[in-house]
């Protein structure tokens, strides 16, 4: 299965199905289901804006360096701002909507019992089971 690594709290945000688009520099044509990977990197600092929307939404408990969750990569979409402006708040706090970057919209997000693995870069395979 593919995957991807995020910090936290983005990928408890998906996880917990606050977060329905990750906003990423680069396209995929890759569509099917995606591991959600939470990286083992702890940030030492967070966008107000995010630090603003996370209280109301969710009361998060972050895991690192593991798979938290699996979704469905639906669609790849370019970030024009006739498309930023669809999306809503909090939404718009948890990514960076950039025009020329790019959405990849989430859907059948659940959450799993955390499975430890190493995280890549860009789009890897997971070999683990959901």
């Amino acid at each position: 299965m593919k995957a991807i690594t995020l910090w936290e709290p983005w990928a408890s945000l998906i996880a917990l199905g606050a977060k329905k688009i990750e906003t990423r520099s680069w396209p995929t044509s890759y569509r099917g289901p995606l591991a959600i990977h939470s990286g083992l990197k702890k940030l030492s600092y967070y966008p107000i804006e995010l630090v603003r929307a996370v209280p109301a939404v969710v009361t998060l408990k972050y895991h690192y360096g593991c798979v938290i969750a699996i979704a469905n990569l639906v669609a790849c979409i370019e970030m024009t701002p006739a498309n930023i402006a669809l999306v809503d708040e909090p939404e718009r706090s948890f990514g960076d909507y950039a025009a020329g970057r790019w959405m990849w919209l989430l859907a059948n997000v659940r959450r799993i019992d955390p499975v430890p693995a190493k995280g890549r870069l860009r789009l890897w395979e997971w070999n683990g089971h959901a």
